[in-house]
């Protein structure tokens, strides 16, 4: 393993070469020393950490360990897709849900099929396809004689993203991408549902199932029962691959609370027709004909119509909860703004044209997908650290900064993915910085101030370990936030005991 003083010893020139003579060695800093044994730690043999650290204002190098060295970033791939969009689309950008027909309404009466048109928000939920129904009633319409058609034709039919694994399909995390999609609830899980289970009133008894929201593309197939009380709650729930039919399974101990787990969604644009059709018939419209999926007409003509939080707002719940629908739809979103192509190459490309007009090195990096579930997204920490200078000089930098998770602050909209680490120390409520997790890959790049009141940049990537070390990034966060120049740096721990009970970003239970 290459350590951080020889790096910086080349970088600088600081090698003195002399005839006939031994190279004489740089002096490492006190950081550097305690950084260096940080990372000394034998969860890294045989596996690879890379570790940068600049002055956020200078960019002055201040740790290097394999800064240009390509590693595999899980969710900090977030950093480069959030900034690409909040300068090419705009902190003001708002996503709509247009209501179309090209027939005409003769008393109260829709003279053809009513068309659902998407573009791409994925923050719609029930009440917002239930306020699209209501226009549509204030403005007469009573009865639709002719298909509700759903069209999501704004992005294109490519559902998940390169190299996404098959068995992660079912899970939240791993939702398809549509450009006319639901989500659930304010957490914003488009393309998801939520399944409620609730014990039965007695042992044997049938686990109660409700969908949140109720629909009827979803088929629910149970065989779980309530067990008894005290006993392990054993309950699966899990869609099966290519279909909507979510199978129930394991048994809901006697008197236990109400469980949630949410469940991706088999093309969700006939889902999201389907809750709005309901939201029809609560406003006392029928539609006589079915549900499909189709472009609407060119010539059709919006009766009603909904528009999305701002682009700026949406950040808070993207990176906070690190929502990776968030990202992809960003980028998709990114391409049908910037190139007429709402698909992940085009969008990819417009990604990448940021990040290099801000200075990164784009040649010795490969973006594939906008979240980072990809496994063949390689960058490197200093292309990070190059990012995040940058985009300090950004008009929209301070909304993006304050949507990054907050090392130790409870609130799962302040602290996100970060609330439950570092907390109660210097680092809590100070370390600005996005998180990210994969098997055998955990990230950590963001901002903090140390005790000088100096602002530091950081990026740091663990690839390819089996014990996790992540206690180690944390240790490095509360580290950087303690140095001073003026005084020794008090020694951090990094003892496992210390860590949450989980590892990874998109576990509700984090």
């Amino acid at each position: 393993m290459v350590t951080a003083v020889a790096v910086l010893a080349t970088a600088a020139g600081g090698v003195a070469l002399q005839s006939g003579t031994a190279p004489t060695a740089v002096q490492a800093t006190p950081l550097q020393t305690r950084l260096d044994t940080l990372l000394d730690d034998s969860r890294y043999d045989g596996s690879q950490v890379a570790l940068v650290v600049r002055d956020a204002t200078t960019g002055e190098t201040l740790y290097d360990r394999n800064g240009g060295q390509r590693m595999l970033p899980a969710s900090n791939t977030k950093l480069f897709s959030s900034t690409a969009a909040m300068d090419v689309l705009g902190p003001s950008y708002r996503f709509r849900t247009d209501v179309l027909a090209t027939g005409p309404v003769h008393r109260g009466t829709l003279l053809g099929s009513l068309y659902l048109k998407g573009y791409g928000d994925p923050t719609a939920l029930q009440s917002d396809y239930a306020g699209l129904a209501k226009q549509l009633a204030q403005s007469g319409v009573k009865r639709v004689i002719g298909d509700l058609v759903a069209d999501d034709t704004y992005f294109d039919h490519i559902r998940l993203g390169d190299s996404w694994a098959w068995d992660d399909e079912p899970f939240y995390y791993s939702a398809q991408i549509s450009a006319l999609t639901l989500a659930p609830n304010t957490d914003y899980d488009s393309g998801t549902a939520i399944v409620e289970s609730r014990p039965g009133a007695t042992v044997g008894a049938p686990v109660k199932l409700t969908l949140v929201p109720a629909n009827g593309v979803l088929k629910l197939v149970s065989t779980a029962k309530t067990g008894a009380a005290g006993s392990s709650n054993t309950l699966s729930i899990e869609r099966e691959h290519g279909t909507n039919i979510v199978r129930v399974t394991g048994s809901v101990p006697l008197g236990a609370s109400v469980g949630t787990e949410w469940v991706t969604v088999w093309e969700p644009q006939v889902y999201a027709a389907d809750v709005f059709r309901r939201a029809l018939a609560a406003e006392g419209i029928s539609v006589i004909g079915r549900i499909k999926s189709a472009a609407s007409p060119a010539t059709a003509r919006v009766l009603a119509r909904d528009e999305s939080m701002t682009v700026g707002e949406l950040m808070n719940p993207f990176m906070k909860l690190s929502n990776n629908m968030h990202a992809e739809t960003l980028v998709k979103a990114m391409g049908a703004v910037a190139e007429a192509e709402g698909s992940w190459p085009a969008g990819l490309g417009v990604v990448t044209d940021y990040a290099q007009s801000v200075g990164v090195d784009t040649s010795t990096i490969r973006l594939s997908d906008g979240s980072g579930l990809s496994r063949k997204v390689n960058v490197t920490a200093d292309s990070i650290t190059d990012l995040l200078i940058a985009v300090q000089q950004e008009p929209w930098w301070q909304q993006w900064y304050d949507a990054l998770p907050i090392a130790g602050n409870p609130d799962r909209f302040t602290g996100g993915t970060l609330r439950s680490r570092m907390a109660n120390t210097p680092a809590a409520n100070n370390l600005h910085a996005k998180t990210g997790s994969l098997t055998g890959v955990t990230a950590l790049s963001g901002y903090v101030t140390n005790a000088d009141g100096r602002k530091l940049v950081f990026s740091m990537m663990s690839n390819n370990y089996l014990v996790s070390p992540r206690s180690i990034e944390d240790a490095v966060g509360v580290t950087l936030a303690s140095w001073s120049d003026q005084a020794a740096i008090p020694t951090v721990s990094t003892l496992k005991t210390a860590q949450p009970t989980c590892d990874l970003d998109w576990d509700k239970a984090c």
